[in-house]
Formats: C-alpha cells, structure tokens, sequence
C-alpha cells in the first residue's frame, strides 16, 4: 500500500491467510491507478478475508509477498502488443513463459477485451481466461483455486464454470455479460496516477450503435446503463474524497439521464463548487448547448469527436448514422458554448473506402475551419484493423504501401488548410491485425516476437524465422463460411447476425 493512495473502501490489512494473488497490470504504476476495471477487479478480491492480493505492475521493484508464495497471477490484458509486457513480467519473477513447463509456479490467467474476444495466440502462455464481464467470474476462479491445490484438478473444475476458458480442457465458451446493477468507480484515488486525484466512473457498458468494426460496441452488447439515483451517490462518493471526476463509457450520451448528470454537475458548479468533470468522447448527436456549458464549467475546453469517415456514403457503410449537417452544427454549438477546441477522430482504410471519401474528409475539414475562425480543430486517425465477432471480421486490411500513401496524403491535404492531424503507425496497425485474426499457431510467433525485442522489426524478423504467412490474417478477406479461431466463443447476437450485418452494411456502397 503506498502512502500517496486513498483507499475508498474498507481494507483488511492483517488477513488471517495464506492464500496469495498478483494482480499484475501491463504497464507502469501510473497507468494501473486510472485503470478502472484492474482497479475495481483488484478492490473486489480485497474485499475478501481469506485472499492476500497484491497489485505488480511493470516498474514494480519490491513486492510485499514472496512470488513463490503466489497461488494465482492474473492480468489485466487490454492492447494486443500486452503480450510483450506480460512475458517479461513473468520472467521477472522467473515464472517460464509457456503453461505446460510451470508446475510449482502459480497458475497464470488474463481477462479483457483482447483475450475475450480471441485468445488463440496466446493459449499456451495461461492457464485460463476470463471470457466477458470477470466482477462475478473471479471470485469464482480464485474460490476453486483455494479449494484444489492439484494443477490439473483446479483447471478441470475452472473449464466447467461459465465465462472461463481452459485451454487444456478446450471446449465452447459463454461470454459473461453482467448487469449493471451497481456503478463500478475508482476504488483507490492516488496524485501518482496518469490521472492524477481522478475518481473515474462508469455510466454504462456498451454501445447500440454497432459500428461495423468495433470491438468495444460487440464485445460489450448489450448497451447497459447504470441508474440514475445510483450515478449520484456515487458521484457524491467521489467528490467527498476530489473534485476530479470522469465520466466513462462508450455512449454515455446515450444514457437515458446523461443531460440530467449533466444538469446536476453544472447546479452544483454554479452554486460555488469547485468541480473539474471529464467525459470520454462525444457522439455528434449529443452536443447539446446544456452538455457544452456543463464540460465548459468544469474546467474541459476540448472535446473529441468520432466521425470515423468524412463521406456520408462511408459512414453509411461502417453503420456511423451521422450527416454532414450535424456534424456542422455540434463544432458550432461547442464554440458558441465555451469550448476552444474539438479533436476529431476518423479511420483510414475503412472497407470500400476511396480516394473519393478521403476528399471528402478534407472538404469537411475544410468547411469547419472556414466557418470557426480562431477554434481549433485538429484529427487523429488509425487505419482500419478487422477485429472478431464483428460484422467486418471477414474484411482484410489494404496493403500497408497503399493505407500509407493515404495517411500522407490526408495529412499533406489537411496541413494545407492549417489542420494538425496524427496517424497512428500504419506498420503497427499491421501487427495489431495479425494478432487480432491470429490462431494458435501463432503461440511461437508471438514468442519468437518477444525474444527478438518486441520492436516492429522482431516482427517481421520472427515471420521469417518460423516462415509464417503473416499476410493471411492481416490482409485476407475471409469467406463467410470460413471456421474461425475465436468460433468457440459463444458471443451475443451471434454469427449469424453478424454475417447479416456484414451483407447488409456492404450494400450500402452506392
């Protein structure tokens, strides 16, 4: 426990237990305490007398237990290029990388959206995954770890408990999606964190608009939103203990009392309060001159908008139901509202994208600077990655020769105009996709991958060590009756639906 922390529940300090588990968080100290799902995953094994746990993170130096005192290693797995970071985690605390060379060593597992959505290329490295929404599933896993201390006899009873996948007892899985019957908010606020003092909140879970490549809108159906009068008390919670508060979700504007948690922030502001609010990005459709002054007042001066594509006919595509109009009109309404500022965010690459369509990017731009002197306006693209159990799985990536020459010529056109724009790595994204679309027999390369230093060049120099056509998952469109890696998981709506989303949304490419 470190000093600069404020625990908001109850802790156990001196636990009448042996029983030890690492919470292990892919990255520095100060990413892991603005992580609200590891923190909140980690507060409610805590809660528990009879578990000792432990947060490691990647700088950790000193760690309060002996690691061959630990029983279970779990990780938060949130980005396809943790693996890197997990790996040499491990070997930290000489634990050996692949599961059947461990038999002392605690049982390892991993739970988030990268493992939920297509574990594969990492099987041989856990024990087990936590497949979906893991609040219930942990304690679960961790209560039949205490109670069979046999390797094998724990992970055979782990494989018939739902929402977990062993790889040694391999069998179809049913994602976990959970109700949102309380709000899951930061349980440990520390000045040490990315966001420092931030007590983040959880407004609801998944997204009914179901662009057609995103993982997060999937991964999390059904859109689930925690009630009102629970929102309050725990934003009072928060801010007895700061005035730094965000609110989080992937469509929070779609929560039926958004402008009312808007409304009540923005009364409590103006009766004298000194609060500072955040919200993850905006859909156009919810700037509101009411959710503008309420972010103004609380101390936030830009806002990020996802417009993804700047042709209506694309948008149509990738099921992003927003006209130019509107779009328009929310830059406006945040200016006249006390905003400086809107960062947009688009895609490069998108399926039956052309040079047409990114045109049409730069004449949207184009407009929007023209008619807000002074406001500044700026765009951050990635290019299209194909993730599971979405409509746009069967999709494969552009080569990286020609999603680059897009890149430079989105970036040249809107450097013209006086537009700032990022692009994320081309050659990254690339990677990102063979692991997204990846099967087991990339256990080795993501191994070799490692070994070689994890840079872009260990990449492609394990590619050609283990002659891997690393192109089949990247840049393949697949047919629609192809056997998929990740077809064992059982996801709601299901395949079905998606092969009809996927013939649908394509159809709208005139």
């Amino acid at each position: 426990m470190n000093n600069n922390e404020t625990y908001l529940y109850n802790t156990k300090p001196n636990k009448n237990t042996d029983f030890v588990i690492w919470m292990g968080f892919p990255g520095c100290y100060a990413f892991s305490m603005s992580s609200l799902g590891y923190l909140w995953m980690f507060k409610s094994l805590d809660e528990h007398e009879d578990i000792n746990i432990e947060r490691i993170c990647s700088d950790t130096n000193i760690t309060k237990y002996n690691p061959n005192d630990v029983k279970l290693f779990g990780f938060s797995f949130s980005f396809d290029m943790d693996f890197l970071t997990i790996f040499s985690m491990l070997e930290k605390y000489n634990i050996p990388l692949k599961s059947k060379d461990r038999t002392i060593e605690p049982l390892i597992f991993a739970g988030g959206p990268v493992v939920t959505a297509n574990p594969e290329p990492y099987k041989e490295f856990f024990d087990f995954f936590i497949v979906g929404d893991g609040e219930d599933t942990n304690l679960t896993a961790v209560n039949i770890c205490k109670k069979y201390s046999n390797r094998d006899e724990a992970l055979k009873h782990l494989s018939e408990v739902e929402g977990i996948y062993v790889p040694k007892f391999s069998k179809n899985v049913k994602k976990l999606t959970k109700k949102l019957s309380e709000c899951i908010y930061t349980p440990i606020i520390s000045d040490k964190a990315f966001f420092k003092n931030t007590f983040i909140l959880e407004m609801s879970r998944g997204c009914a608009n179901r662009c057609g490549f995103c993982l997060a809108s999937y991964n999390n159906l059904p859109l689930r939103c925690v009630s009102y009068d629970n929102l309050i008390k725990t934003i009072e919670l928060g801010l007895t203990y700061t005035n730094k508060i965000a609110l989080l979700g992937a469509q929070i504007s779609a929560h039926p009392h958004f402008h009312d948690i808007c409304g009540y922030i923005y009364e409590k502001i103006n009766s004298g309060q000194n609060i500072e609010m955040s919200v993850s990005s905006l859909r156009v459709d919810a700037i509101t001159p009411d959710v503008i002054k309420t972010l103004a007042a609380a101390g936030q001066k830009n806002t990020t908008l996802a417009i993804e594509a700047g042709s209506e006919r694309l948008r149509k595509v990738i099921n992003k139901n927003i006209n130019e109009e509107q779009i328009i009109n929310a830059v406006k309404l945040a200016k006249d509202n006390g905003m400086n500022g809107i960062k947009f965010y688009g895609m490069i690459g998108l399926p039956t994208e052309t040079y047409e369509d990114l045109e049409a990017t730069i004449n949207l731009a184009k407009t929007i600077k023209t008619a807000n002197k002074g406001f500044d306006v700026s765009f951050g693209f990635s290019s299209f990655v194909p993730k599971p159990n979405t409509p746009f799985q069967w999709i494969g990536r552009q080569s990286t020769k020609l999603l680059e020459e897009k890149a430079n010529f989105v970036k040249k056109e809107l450097h013209k105009i006086g537009i700032h724009a990022n692009v994320s790595s081309i050659k990254w994204d690339y990677w990102q996709a063979v692991l997204s679309r990846g099967d087991e027999t990339l256990n080795d390369f993501v191994l070799e991958v490692y070994k070689n230093g994890g840079k872009l060049g260990a990449f492609k120099k394990a590619a050609q060590i283990l002659n891997t056509n690393t192109d089949c998952f990247a840049l393949e469109d697949y047919t629609l009756d192809k056997p998929l890696p990740w077809d064992f998981i059982e996801m709601s709506p299901g395949k079905n639906f998606l092969k009809k989303e996927y013939k649908r949304l394509l159809s709208e490419t005139t």
